[in-house]
């Protein structure tokens, strides 16, 4: 059975920059995230000057998008103000209660989501 990992904007950087600790998450998984995410790996390529990888980037991490709907932007403001002192963007929060919908583990090497349930963390 193929298992499914929800990729944040963290673990997209790291997968991106060829970091080997996310090497075994490239190949035989199924990949969901959303397009908050792709607009974050967006911006942080282009703020590095890298305009062309960003758009490489956009285009082949696309097709993994998984929309979400009313009920989880409200439960994604209930899981920031819970978390407030961690300082978890709203797009973490989104992205974290997107996994546990979708039956995937929450990728990151994020420190604010480090022991918590879902996550596979990496670093």
């Amino acid at each position: 059975m193929v298992e499914t990992f929800y990729f944040d904007t963290y673990a997209l950087v790291e997968i991106s920059l060829s970091n080997p600790k996310y090497s075994p998450y490239k190949d035989n998984i199924k990949v969901i995230l959303n397009k908050l995410n792709l607009f974050e790996l967006c911006y942080y390529f282009k703020r590095k000057g890298m305009i062309q990888r960003s758009k490489e980037i956009f285009q082949e991490y696309s097709k993994y998008n998984v929309d979400y709907d009313d009920e989880i932007l409200m439960k994604a403001a209930e899981m920031k103000l819970k978390y407030l002192k961690k300082r978890i963007s709203f797009v973490d929060c989104i992205g974290y209660l997107l996994a546990k919908k979708n039956n995937a583990k929450f990728l990151t090497g994020d420190e604010h989501f480090r022991n918590m349930d879902n996550v596979e963390f990496v670093k």
